[in-house]
């Protein structure tokens, strides 16, 4: 307990206080929406600097502000559709190494689109809550941008993609509500929207689905301490993506942190903090690098129906591709989608649902076995997954579990199912068989499976399996049965 109360502290120290502030330009932070009434069209320049990229030299041009020749010089394509990243807080005032990932992807997978870059590092330099202030003032200077380009060259809003991290998640939102008229700007995406000072605002003071065509949102890192978050929770686009249930990714582990701080001092809490907020631009970037990979989400209401693979379905646009190539659709309401990752790119899994119904011949005894897993595929095999039940076997039940594999092992053809018990488990099962008598002839009790139903995400194939020995259903600890596929078995049984 001691440990989270001071990993708390550090998380809100980092949050409003600045590590330094040195070289970053003061300015006055800018209130809410209706104090909100500045015009720039009429100025010649702006305090973002938008920099083009370019992936035959890896570096950017900027283009300035009410001075057309620089879209000349900087071959800025107005027939192409233009792709704008917004970043975040800093807390050194230096462009982070992901936006010229992010960049190079975008431009090395769809090299027919214009790539901005949007630095706004000047207002971002700054005391958390005059950065958050600021969203305001740089949102309008997109907006402006964005109707200079549509006056001055008839560049379409609705081919303007805005790819906003951490604040700039709502600095994207903010540049899409500003923008006059009635028309939007194409495309929002928000990769884990800032918590603190969002959190639980109207959609008019946040990131929301109205401020584009089509908003999606990648939540990373939602686990509250005390109260803050580091991304927002609550839904902010038409589809919101929660990937490992949003809270925390894994490979980013606290236990690090006091290795970090001892390194670096208090700025080594961002070390850890880094990895799960972070980690929702490496999915967007992993998005773009493999596309053969393409990671599936499904609607559900939270994560733990999620992990009972009760949400598998993908009926009625119940799933969804998350990043770059999602399936682009307004809802009349926030969707939250749930996925599971890897701790590492490519971060695709493949999502099964497993329901397997359970008979405990011991009546009024419950018992909390653990089982393993074996699958074998036209592709590849998966050995030795373990099994934890949520709740203990009890009675004549159905249980259903979530099981993701890191690798496609095309069609599941046999599974083998293993009730991993060691000799202590043994022993109390045999004091059960002499306290409890039975009277099924010499044969012992046990656990009756009959058959395994199976569906895939991916696939949205469904197959039942049974037990390859008909004669024998049982399950004992320390036993394991193979069970096959038995569709035409049961098709045939109904037949007759």
């Amino acid at each position: 307990m001691k440990s989270l109360h001071l990993l708390s502290i550090l998380l809100i120290s980092m949050i409003i206080i600045p590590t330094n502030t040195h070289g970053g330009k003061k300015k006055e932070a800018l209130g809410s929406q209706s104090q909100h009434s500045r015009t720039k069209k009429d100025q010649q320049s702006l305090e973002t600097k938008f920099q083009l990229y370019t992936d035959t030299t890896g570096e950017a041009c900027q283009i300035l502000f009410n001075q057309l020749e620089t879209l000349d010089k900087c071959s800025f394509n107005a027939s192409l559709p233009l792709v704008m990243i917004v970043h975040g807080w800093s807390v050194d005032g230096i462009l982070e190494s992901w936006i010229w990932k992010m960049a190079a992807a975008l431009k090395s997978q769809h090299k027919q689109i214009n790539v901005i870059i949007a630095d706004w590092l000047t207002f971002a330099h700054q005391h958390y809550p005059i950065a958050v202030q600021n969203t305001r003032y740089i949102g309008q200077e997109i907006a402006d941008f964005v109707e200079w380009l549509e006056k001055s060259i008839q560049f379409s809003r609705s081919n303007v993609h805005l790819i906003g991290y951490s604040l700039g998640a709502h600095v994207s939102g903010f540049a899409g509500s500003y923008i006059s008229g009635t028309n939007k700007i194409g495309r929002i995406t928000g990769l884990d929207p800032a918590g603190p000072l969002f959190e639980g605002m109207s959609p008019t003071d946040r990131l929301s689905p109205d401020d584009a065509n089509f908003v999606d949102a990648i939540h990373t890192f939602t686990k509250q301490h005390m109260g803050l978050s580091v991304g927002i929770k609550q839904p902010v686009a038409h589809f919101d993506f929660y990937p490992n249930g949003g809270t925390f990714q894994p490979g980013c582990h606290f236990m690090h942190v006091y290795n970090h701080i001892a390194q670096y001092g208090i700025t080594g809490i961002t070390q850890t903090v880094k990895c799960a907020h972070e980690r929702s631009v490496h999915l967007f970037i992993d998005s773009l690098l493999h596309e053969d990979k393409q990671s599936t989400a499904y609607w559900c209401n939270d994560i733990n129906t999620f992990d009972k693979g009760l949400c598998l379905s993908c009926r009625k646009n119940r799933c969804n591709t998350l990043g770059y190539n999602i399936r682009e659709e307004r809802l009349p309401k926030s969707r939250k989608l749930f996925l599971k990752t890897r701790a590492r790119m490519p971060f695709k899994v493949y999502h099964y649902q497993f329901k397997i119904h359970f008979i405990n011949e011991i009546q009024g005894k419950k018992i909390d076995p653990s089982f393993s897993m074996s699958l074998t595929g036209t592709k590849e095999d998966a050995k030795n997954l373990p099994i934890t039940l949520i709740e203990g076997i009890n009675g004549n039940k159905t249980y259903s579990f979530l099981i993701t594999l890191d690798t496609d092992i095309g069609e599941l053809l046999m599974i083998k199912f293993k009730w991993e018990g060691t000799a202590v488990w043994k022993n109390i099962w045999d004091k059960f068989q002499t306290i409890i008598p039975w009277t099924k002839g010499t044969r012992r009790p046990g656990l009756i499976v009959k058959t395994i139903r199976v569906k895939a995400g991916e696939t949205q194939q469904k197959m039942t399996f049974c037990s390859q020995s008909t004669d024998n259903i049982h399950l004992y600890p320390a036993q394991e049965k193979t069970f096959v596929r038995c569709e035409d078995r049961l098709r045939q049984h109904k037949r007759k």
